[in-house]
């Protein structure tokens, strides 16, 4: 009886769902995610903080890539 009475509890407590709540964090749409940088960059620090120029920008780098910063 035992047995049984903790395997339905067991059960119901496996494939009950939890309250956890994912978020996913997606960037604005008007913000441009660059994946890789080319080999032409360049290292800037700009008030101490360091950037990477190329093409005439200025990225920053992010978990996910690289976004361009607008001074």
């Amino acid at each position: 009886m035992k047995t049984i009475f903790f395997t339905l509890v067991m059960g119901v407590l496996l494939t009950t769902s939890s309250c956890v709540v994912t978020y996913r964090h997606m960037s604005p749409p008007h913000v441009v995610m660059v994946k890789y940088r080319p080999t032409h960059y360049k290292v800037v620090k700009i008030k101490g903080k360091k950037y990477y120029h190329w093409d005439n920008n200025h990225y920053r780098k992010v978990r996910g890539g690289y976004i361009l910063i607008r001074f």
